[in-house]
């Protein structure tokens, strides 16, 4: 326990690291390790999503309804996101109970997403950003060479690509729970795909969050 409230404190504190100066986040970094997320404290971009069914997802109405945790993740093919969606599946009732809802972007087409939604047997709110919005507009977006696209393919994978880009690009997986004013109390991003915010984690921010909370204290401008 002493080891996630460390853990948990360092997270939170992460955000605050960056020096706050002008970054256009919707420029697609060359590589994971580049990109450059929207910070602890900051209001979350107006972008549109899409349901499992294709209708229209405003991110900021949906967040004014209640405390959000937002998943990003790569997509269906991924097996990490998977794992991670299924661990997130099994602590959902525990963060339900905190009052808060979830979401889970990635660039996968809603039809991508109902069977996501069938095979993992998810409960939570699932959201295509295939035209890629929202990865950019969070700061999450990178290319891939084409040598990792084809794996991708490989094990049944799409990714997706800009209009005139013949580059693929990919999320780095991230987390981020908000107010509902849409402002980011607590964010885990790591260009390292294959860890992912640990679930005990997870529940302890949302928890904290919902107290007195870094981003009520320092909201930036």
């Amino acid at each position: 326990m002493k080891t996630i409230k460390i853990s948990l404190i360092l997270a939170l504190l992460l955000g605050f690291n960056a020096p706050l100066k002008a970054i256009d986040r919707t420029q697609i970094a060359e590589k994971a390790s580049d990109v450059a997320p929207i910070l602890i404290g900051e209001t979350i971009p107006d972008v549109t999503l899409f349901s499992p069914e294709g209708k229209p997802l405003n991110l900021k109405q949906e967040v004014a309804k209640k405390p959000t945790i937002l998943l990003f993740y790569r997509g269906g093919w991924c097996p990490f996101c998977n794992a991670q969606l299924s661990q997130i599946q099994q602590v959902e009732a525990k963060i339900k109970d905190l009052g808060y809802q979830l979401i889970a972007i990635s660039p996968d087409t809603p039809d991508a997403l109902k069977k996501s939604i069938k095979e993992r047997e998810l409960d939570y709110q699932l959201a295509s950003d295939f035209n890629l919005q929202a990865t950019r507009q969070f700061g999450l977006a990178f290319y891939i060479s084409k040598k990792y696209n084809d794996k991708v393919k490989s094990i049944g994978g799409k990714t997706q690509k800009l209009e005139g880009d013949e580059r693929s690009i990919l999320p780095v997986p991230a987390v981020f729970i908000l107010d509902q004013e849409g402002v980011i109390q607590f964010e885990y991003v790591n260009p390292n795909f294959r860890v992912r915010v640990n679930p005990q984690l997870l529940i302890d921010a949302a928890r904290y969050a919902l107290g007195d909370g870094v981003a009520s204290k320092m909201k930036i401008k």
